[in-house]
């Protein structure tokens, strides 16, 4: 196992700033996911720890020890592609051999410690087979294998299963985040799929224009974003108008209290409050809860276990409740009037721009 330790860390690509000034900490053992979408520097950070890029200027530590002016194949870690670069002329055995035969493995040594991979990731049974006999996910396990026989430091995962259909890739997060427990290996894990960041992390890193702009456990991120960027890239999120007054954060529909604000003088704000916070009912019950908003139903989608309610203000805000799928909500009209209520406490005040910090 392994600390890794990144300090003032910064890539530029001529007049584009791809790092700037990253500094983290991730602990021995951990699951740490950089997320964030395309273009925000989470690939060239992954990369960079890997060794495939020279950083411009900082420091990348490996259990305090300095490594960023080493070679790659000198640096002790392992990486897991998203296309896999599985070797298609190789078998599954010998796929995974590759790495322990460059880094001239004894023979002998080399049979045991394979068979020890291909136990981990559950494909023993698959050792003489062509790459082209197996399935997506069966490919990423050898690709995974082959990066953990030659024992890493650290594991780097690049989008290991963005190539994956939709099940198969919830089965394979799981099986990854199983094996990476049992072996306590240090992964740095990169996505933009949220859903999978959360499912997976000790720590989720958010990226966004080359600045780290949250880094915490998955349920901070999700229920304290530290700003507005966050707040909206992870999970589903409604924003609401709303207007300072005295130092509470006020909804600009209706004029409901949702707030107080901490340090808000002169500056835009709005409100945020997550869809499955959300309850929808008669205008004249007010949802029963601290806050109702007044809306016209949009439309109803019906997605399985729950509901999404979608409605557009009198302001023309929109929207969205994910409520429990029961009739009175599935039989809701377009057009018709509804009170969607929610309580204070689901409620979080924002800086009115693209990375504007929480207030609340």
């Amino acid at each position: 196992m392994a600390s890794v330790s990144i300090i003032n860390a910064r890539k530029s690509y001529g007049d584009v700033v791809a790092l700037s000034d990253i500094n983290i900490e991730i602990e021995s053992g951990s699951f740490y996911t950089l997320l964030g979408p395309s273009g925000c520097g989470k690939t060239t950070l992954l990369r960079t720890i890997a060794g495939f890029h020279f950083q411009d200027s900082g420091k990348i530590l490996v259990n305090g020890a300095e490594i960023q002016d080493k070679p790659a194949h000198k640096r002790g870690v392992g990486m897991v592609f998203q296309d896999y670069a599985v070797f298609p002329h190789l078998s599954v055995e010998s796929n995974v051999a590759f790495g322990l035969k460059q880094r001239k493995v004894a023979s002998a040594e080399i049979g045991p410690r394979v068979a020890e991979a291909l136990r981990m990731v559950q494909l023993e049974n698959f050792a003489k087979r062509m790459p082209h006999a197996l399935s997506g996910g069966q490919q990423q396990r050898v690709g995974l294998a082959r990066a953990m026989v030659i024992n890493p430091t650290v594991l780097l995962m690049d989008e290991p299963l963005s190539n994956l259909d939709a099940k198969l890739r919830v089965d394979l997060r799981a099986e990854l985040r199983r094996i990476q427990q049992n072996l306590g290996m240090t992964t740095v894990y990169v996505t933009h799929d949220q859903e999978e960041a959360l499912a997976m992390s000790d720590t989720v890193c958010v990226m966004f224009g080359g600045v780290i702009q949250q880094a915490a456990s998955p349920f901070e991120i999700y229920r304290r974003p530290a700003n507005r960027f966050v707040a909206n890239f992870v999970g589903s999120n409604n924003f609401l108008a709303a207007k300072l007054e005295n130092g509470r954060a006020m909804l600009t529909a209706g004029g409901a209290v949702v707030a107080d604000v901490i340090d808000g003088a002169g500056k835009g704000i709005v409100a945020s409050v997550r869809p499955e916070s959300i309850t929808v009912g008669p205008v004249s019950e007010n949802a029963g809860r601290d806050i109702s908003v007044p809306a016209r139903v949009q439309y109803v989608s019906f997605i399985g276990r729950e509901a999404e309610v979608h409605g557009v203000t009198a302001g023309g805000e929109i929207i969205k409740a994910i409520v429990r799928p029961t009739p009175q909500v599935l039989n809701l009209k377009d057009g018709a009037e509804a009170a969607f209520g929610f309580d204070r406490a689901d409620v979080l005040v924002f800086e009115n721009h693209e990375t504007g910090r929480r207030l609340s």
